[in-house]
């Protein structure tokens, strides 16, 4: 076993969780501070409308990630499944095919997005002040797809393979890139949202050459090469098979609140750049519970696929633990200081006054979350991604959309009636995760041709 493996399938299950899960908390910690660094200094530097145009550009640019980490996700499933099997050859087949598939999906999105950004941020309804923006930071996030989908990848890989711990390093690498070339481009050269995509771009693209060289030089299970970048026809529909359903979940997720973030441009710039703070932030707060998730999904996997599955049930309960205490707290935080977060971004009083109602009310899907977050990752590590996806579709279409418009437009809460629609989505959501638990149905084999 390489420096890069991690038997996650043996040892005592709080142990494990602890020492994957803090690693991968951090790490994911860190990545927020991409987009909280991006809002912190356009809004301290360049204003209102930079501000905006990075949100609204950043909401779009997240959309399309979130397709190539769902394949990426079906990837991580697959690997620790065959790394718990002790399958090895198949390590490589898998990952040389997701980074095949990677890069031809990347350049197609890529493409299609530039050639169609008016119409879209039109369609969101980009306040005028902050279209031209909104459209630089959209236009250059997408140039930089390639290395966004590569960074994303990389860390997929490691984690399938127990490796939190490598991951953490190269994105405090990207992150701290980021920050210096932020203040260099947004607050030393004025360059507002351009320089703030440029700076993402420019820090993820070096975090993924310097991992890249790293993992070349140390005796990685995948030899980055021509010859090993190959779509193997049955590892793509595996992972087409896993990973559809998490990238159509994450863009269905991720277009539910780009149609929450279009309702508060309707109301107004203040409103607007009010969400788009409380966005960077609320990213933060579930920040930990996302990376507990996804260690359960891990660990549950490899587990799954050592035919361990009480071990998998074990990790699934100790996640609900660490992730539930951890974003309680974000919770309170939240609740009582919501003013004291927004000022970090901000010093507009409209903007905060907004923000804070916004932030309060959305702040309640805190408590429910944890639990969502981590019955998905138990049922991602089994291979279930097709009940997740359901599910959030079920919650985000049925319940947070309609709760948001008529609680925001017909009640006349307004901002605060938007942003009521995340907690309530998220009790349906619990609700249908419980079901699917007790009913036992996410025990059935979906990689059935794994073998001992």
């Amino acid at each position: 076993m390489s420096k890069f493996e991690n038997d996650l399938s043996t040892g005592n299950v709080w142990k494990q969780m602890l020492k994957f899960s803090f690693p991968f908390v951090i790490a994911n910690i860190i990545q927020v501070l991409y987009n909280v660094a991006d809002m912190i200094i356009v809004g301290q530097f360049s204003g209102t409308a930079s501000m905006s145009g990075v949100n609204i550009g950043g909401q779009i640019t997240l959309v399309v990630t979130n397709l190539a980490i769902g394949l990426c996700v079906g990837a991580t499933v697959l690997i620790a499944q065959y790394l718990g099997a002790k399958q090895r050859q198949e390590l490589e087949t898998t990952i040389g095919t997701l980074f095949s598939t990677l890069i031809i999906v990347a350049i197609i999105l890529m493409t299609s997005i530039i050639a169609f950004k008016k119409p879209i941020l039109r369609l969101m309804q980009t306040p005028e002040e902050a279209f031209s923006e909104a459209s630089s930071y959209l236009t250059i996030t997408m140039l930089g797809t390639v290395f966004i989908f590569g960074y994303n990848a990389l860390g997929a890989i490691m984690r399938g393979m127990g490796d939190s711990k490598n991951p953490m390093i190269f994105v405090a690498i990207s992150c701290v890139t980021n920050i210096f070339a932020d203040l260099l481009l947004v607050a030393g050269f004025h360059m507002g949202a351009m320089g703030a995509a440029l700076a993402t771009v420019f820090s993820q693209a070096i975090s993924m050459l310097l991992c890249i060289r790293y993992l070349s030089n140390n005796d990685f299970v995948f030899t980055f090469s021509k010859e090993n970048l190959k779509i193997n026809k049955e590892k793509l529909k595996l992972l087409l098979k896993l990973g559809i359903p998490s990238s159509i979940q994450n863009v269905v997720v991720g277009m539910s609140f780009l149609f929450l973030i279009a309702m508060a441009n309707s109301l107004g710039l203040a409103e607007s750049a009010a969400v788009g703070a409380v966005g960077k932030f609320n990213g933060f707060a579930i920040m930990p519970a996302i990376a507990i998730s996804a260690s359960v999904s891990a660990m549950s996997a490899q587990n799954i696929g050592a035919k361990e599955m009480g071990r998998a049930v074990k990790t699934l309960k100790v996640g609900f633990v660490l992730a539930a205490v951890m974003t309680f707290v974000m919770f309170l935080f939240a609740w009582f200081f919501p003013a004291t977060i927004l000022r970090a971004f901000v010093n507009d009083a409209a903007v905060i006054s907004e923000g804070s109602k916004y932030l309060r009310a959305h702040s309640l899907d805190y408590l429910l979350v944890p639990f969502v977050f981590c019955f998905n990752g138990l049922f991602i590590g089994a291979g279930h991604t097709l009940f997740s996806m359901i599910n959030a579709m079920i919650s985000s279409i049925i319940v947070r959309i309609p709760a948001a418009y008529i609680l925001g437009f017909k009640t006349g809460l307004g901002i605060t009636g938007i942003g009521l629609g995340a907690p309530l989505a998220t009790v349906l959501s619990l609700f249908c995760s419980i079901i699917f638990f007790l009913s036992g149905r996410w025990k059935k084999p979906v990689i059935s041709h794994l073998h001992n």
